[in-house]
C-alpha cells in the first residue's frame, strides 16, 4: 500500500470556488480509482489561493489480476459463428477449452487479465479529470488549448515517493516539484510524500489546511479587536471568502477618518466589506468604530505599517465616493425620484418599476384597511419604495437598496413609520431573516410579495421543481410568516384578487378559476413546509385549507393536541371504524347513503344515546368555532367517546344499521 500526492498550482483561484473544487476533486480521482477495482483507505482534499491538493493513503499499487470465463458457441456450430467468438474475446481455437454439457460441447474462454501497475492508471485518467474540471468558469492562456480557472503554472503527481508522470500539453509535464508563498518563499522545491510536502510549505509560509487558516483570522481578529477595546461586526460569509484569499493570513487594523461615521452606518460597513473585504468593529456601546481590521497575505519587516497605510488610502477614497453619492442624493426627494421608474422594465410582460409602484401602492391601500393599519401612511410609503433604485448610493451599493430608502425618508422628515416601512418591505427574505412586525410595514410587504406573486403565476412562471428563478417560494413563506408572526387576520384570497384586478390582464389569456386553484395548491404546499418545520403534522395541516391562514393554524394545532389525547385518539378510531363499514356497504350495495336521520327508526338504547350526543355535540362545536374557541369544539368532541365506545361494544353494525341512520 502507498501514499499518492496530487498538487495543482495555478494563478489564484477565486474564493467562491474553492471548497466545492476540492471535494470535486477528491470525488473525481476516487470514482477512477474505484472503476479500476484499485483499494484505498484515507481521502483528504486542501484548496489555497494558488493549489488544489490531494492525498490518498494507503492506496494499492497494482490492480488485482482478473480472471473471468465466456461461453461461446457450439463445437459443432458454423465456422463463422465459431470464429467471431474467438476474435470477441482475443484467442485462437488452440486456446479455447471444450467442456461437455448435458446440451452438447461448447467452447469457452478463460481470460485471465494481469492488473496494471497503479501508476500507468493513474497517470492514464489524470489528464482527462484536469481537462474537463467542472469549474463554472475557466479559461485558456498562452497557445494551448487546455481550460482551467486561472493559468496552471505546474502539476506534482506523486506515488509511493516517485513521479507519475503525464503531459497536459507540450509545456505542462507532471512532476515532484512545487513553491511556496508567491512573496516570501517563491523559489522551487521537490517533495517526496505529503509530510514532507507539508513542513516544507510551512517553511515556505503557506498554511495548506482551510481550517487552520480560518481559526488563525479568527484568533488574531479577536485579539486586535481586544486589545482597542472594540468588538468585531459578526460576518461570517466574511470570514470564509478571506480565508480563501490568502494562504498565510497576517490580520491588522487600520482606522478612517472619523468624518465618515456621518453617512449611514451600513452604506460605510457593505463599501468596507463588498469593496475591500474588510472588517467592521463597533464599541462597547454599540457604535460603529473608524477602525477596521483586514486580511494581509504576508508579514512585513515593519509589521504591516506600509500595507495598514496602502489599505487606509484606499478606504479613503472608497468612503469618499460613498460620501459623495449620498450628499448628492440629498439634494432630491425620493418623490423626485419616481418618474425615473418608468424607464425601469420589471419584467417584459409585467410593465416597468413604475408601473409596479401603482399597482402596489393601491394594493397597501387596501390591505391597509383590512387589517386596520393607517392607509395613508401605506400609501406614501409605498410610492416612495422603489426611489431608491435610481440613487447613486443604491446604484454604488445595491445590496442597500430598500434600507437606503429609509435614511433618505428620515432625512427629509417623512414619518418614522413611513422610513421604517421602505427599509422592511423586501423582508422577510428568507427563513432567518426579522419578520417586519410595525403595521404600515407589514401591509407594504405583503402587497409586494402578492403583486409579485400574482404576476409571475399570471403569465405562467411558476416554480418547478429545484428551478424558482424570480423566488416565489421564499415570496410566499414571506406572505405566510408576516400573516402567522404577526397575528393578521384576513382572508389572503382578498388581495390575490384585487392584485389580479390592478394588473388588467385580458380575458383571452387569463382564466381566473385556474389561476385561484394553482394559488390555493401553492399556498397549501408552503404552508405544510412552513408548518413542519413548527411541529405540526402533515396530515393535520392537509386537512382542510383557509385563506385566514391564522383561523386555519389555531385549528391545526387544537386538532393535533386534541388528537394526541386519549378521547382523541379513541374518537378517530370510532369514525374510522364508522367510515369503513359505511364504505364497505356503498360498494357493495352500489348507492351512497345520505339524507336525514330517521328517529323513529332507533330503537336500541346505544342508538338513540349516540344519536343524541351527536346533536347536542353539533350545536356546542359549532358555537364554539363560531367564537374561535378551537380548544373548547375539541372538548366537546371528547364527549362523543363514551357513546361511540359504548354503541361499537353493544350493537353490531351492518347493512340494517345503515338504514336505521340513514332510512
Amino acid at each position: 500500500m502507498a501514499e499518492f500526492l496530487l498538487e495543482i498550482f495555478s494563478e489564484e483561484i477565486p474564493a467562491r470556488m474553492q471548497e466545492k473544487a476540492a471535494s470535486d476533486l477528491a470525488r473525481l480521482v476516487t470514482a477512477k480509482l474505484d472503476e479500476a477495482k484499485l483499494a484505498f483507505d484515507r481521502v483528504q482534499s486542501y484548496v489555497t489561493a494558488r493549489r488544489l491538493t490531494l492525498n490518498i493513503d494507503g492506496l494499492a499499487l497494482e490492480q488485482p489480476d482478473v480472471s473471468e470465463e465466456r461461453r461461446g458457441p457450439r463445437v459443432d456450430a458454423p465456422d463463422q459463428a465459431i470464429d467471431g467468438f474467438l476474435k470477441s474475446v482475443g484467442i485462437n481455437r488452440d486456446q479455447a477449452e471444450i467442456r461437455e454439457e448435458k446440451k452438447g460441447s461448447f467452447f469457452y474462454a478463460v481470460l485471465n487479465q494481469k492488473g496494471r501497475n497503479t501508476k500507468d492508471v493513474i497517470g492514464e485518467f489524470l489528464p482527462d479529470i484536469i481537462k474537463n474540471f467542472p469549474w463554472p468558469k475557466s479559461q485558456r492562456w498562452g497557445s494551448g488549448s487546455l481550460r482551467w480557472v486561472r493559468p496552471i503554472h505546474s502539476i506534482m503527481c506523486i506515488l509511493d515517493g516517485n513521479v507519475v508522470e503525464f503531459y497536459l500539453d507540450d509545456n505542462l509535464k507532471s512532476g515532484n516539484v512545487t513553491r511556496g508563498h508567491r512573496f516570501m518563499a517563491p523559489a522551487e522545491f521537490t517533495v517526496s510524500n505529503f509530510k514532507e510536502y507539508q513542513q516544507k510549505l510551512e517553511k515556505a509560509y503557506v498554511v495548506l489546511d482551510r481550517d487552520i487558516r480560518k481559526e488563525s483570522i479568527r484568533s488574531q481578529i479577536k485579539t486586535l479587536a481586544n486589545n482597542a477595546s472594540l468588538h468585531m461586526i459578526e460576518d461570517e460569509a466574511l470570514i470564509d471568502e478571506v480565508t480563501g484569499l490568502a494562504e498565510y493570513p497576517v490580520v491588522l487594523i487600520g482606522q478612517f477618518d472619523v468624518v465618515f461615521l456621518s453617512l449611514p452606518h451600513e452604506a460605510v460597513t457593505s463599501a468596507m466589506r463588498t469593496h475591500q473585504k474588510y472588517f467592521s468593529l463597533k464599541d462597547k456601546q454599540g457604535n460603529l468604530s473608524n477602525k477596521f481590521i483586514f486580511v494581509a497575505n504576508m508579514k512585513t519587516d515593519d509589521h504591516g505599517a506600509k500595507i495598514i497605510d496602502g489599505n487606509e488610502r484606499v478606504l479613503r477614497a472608497r468612503l469618499s465616493d460613498t460620501k459623495f453619492f449620498w450628499d448628492n442624493d440629498l439634494k432630491s426627494s425620493l418623490k423626485d425620484h419616481i418618474p425615473a421608474l418608468d424607464g425601469i422594465v420589471f419584467h417584459a410582460k409585467l410593465g416597468t418599476v413604475g408601473d409596479r409602484v401603482r399597482r402596489v401602492t393601491e394594493l397597501s391601500a387596501d390591505i391597509a384597511g383590512i387589517i386596520g393599519a393607517d392607509q395613508k401612511k401605506a400609501k406614501q410609503a409605498a410610492q416612495l419604495s422603489k426611489s431608491d433604485l435610481v440613487t447613486g448610493m443604491v446604484s454604488e451599493c445595491p445590496e442597500l437598496q430598500g434600507l437606503m430608502g429609509k435614511y433618505f425618508a428620515l432625512a427629509e422628515g417623512l414619518d418614522d413609520e413611513v422610513a421604517i416601512a421602505i427599509a422592511d418591505h423586501y423582508s422577510p427574505k428568507g427563513p432567518n431573516d426579522t419578520c417586519p412586525s410595525d403595521p404600515v410595514s407589514i401591509v407594504l410587504a405583503l402587497a409586494e410579495k402578492i403583486d409579485t406573486l400574482v404576476g409571475f403565476f399570471a403569465i405562467g412562471e411558476k416554480p418547478t421543481g429545484s428551478k424558482d428563478p424570480f423566488a416565489l417560494r421564499r415570496a410566499a413563506l414571506g406572505i405566510i410568516r408576516l400573516i402567522l408572526e404577526n397575528n393578521v387576520r384576513i382572508d389572503l384570497y382578498q388581495p390575490i384578487i384585487k392584485s389580479v384586478e390592478l394588473y388588467k390582464f385580458s380575458s383571452d389569456d387569463f382564466d381566473q378559476k385556474d389561476f385561484s386553484l394553482e394559488m390555493l395548491n401553492f399556498f397549501w404546499d408552503r404552508l405544510k413546509v412552513y408548518s413542519k418545520d413548527k411541529g405540526l403534522r402533515h396530515d393535520i395541516i392537509g386537512a382542510g385549507f383557509d385563506w385566514d391562514f391564522v383561523r386555519l393554524m389555531a385549528n391545526c394545532h387544537a386538532l393535533q393536541n386534541f388528537l394526541s389525547t386519549d378521547d382523541g385518539k379513541s374518537l378517530l378510531i370510532g369514525y374510522k371504524r364508522a367510515a369503513n363499514i359505511l364504505k364497505a356497504e356503498e360498494k357493495k350495495d352500489g348507492v351512497f347513503y345520505q339524507g336525514k336521520i330517521n328517529v323513529s327508526l332507533l330503537n336500541i338504547l346505544e342508538e338513540q344515546d349516540i344519536y343524541h350526543a351527536l346533536i347536542n355535540v353539533e350545536k356546542d362545536v359549532a358555537k364554539a368555532i363560531k367564537e374561535e374557541n378551537y380548544q373548547g369544539a375539541m372538548g366537546h368532541l371528547s364527549s362523543l367517546r363514551s357513546p361511540i365506545d359504548n354503541f361499537f361494544d353493544k350493537v353490531n353494525v351492518g347493512l340494517g344499521e345503515v338504514y336505521t341512520f340513514c332510512g
